[in-house]
């Protein structure tokens, strides 16, 4: 990890990664098993597994192991992860307003259409 010079490059830090942002999002609002996780993402098994290790390491995910056979883990946001998400809502407000042109289109039947 490298130095950084303000609060915005350390959580930049945080969160760089193609995937980690998509993660944060499918953990907001429950606990997943890592197959959930890359199934709703739609990652590879090994990129999944590393940015789930750097946010793990960074304090942002926790992964809770079961003791039962077939071993279950699931991962879920600390009280840390939590507050990036929430962090993270007004840069995505941002982006559906300035950047539309980017965000995927929402089809609208047409009239006549069910």
């Amino acid at each position: 990890m490298r130095p950084t010079h303000c609060g915005l490059d350390a959580a930049i830090e945080v969160i760089s990664g193609k995937w980690k942002v998509v993660i944060l999002w499918a953990l907001s609002d429950s606990h997943r098993r890592f197959g959930e996780l890359r199934r709703l993402i739609g990652v590879s098994e090994k990129v999944l597994f590393q940015h789930l290790r750097e946010l793990e390491a960074d304090g942002i995910v926790r992964r809770e192991a079961s003791e039962d056979l077939p071993m279950r883990v699931e991962y879920s946001l600390t009280d840390r992860g939590q507050a990036l998400n929430h962090a993270l809502k007004p840069l995505g407000a941002w982006g559906r307003e300035y950047l539309p042109d980017r965000a995927v289109p929402v089809p609208v039947p047409a009239p006549g259409d069910s």
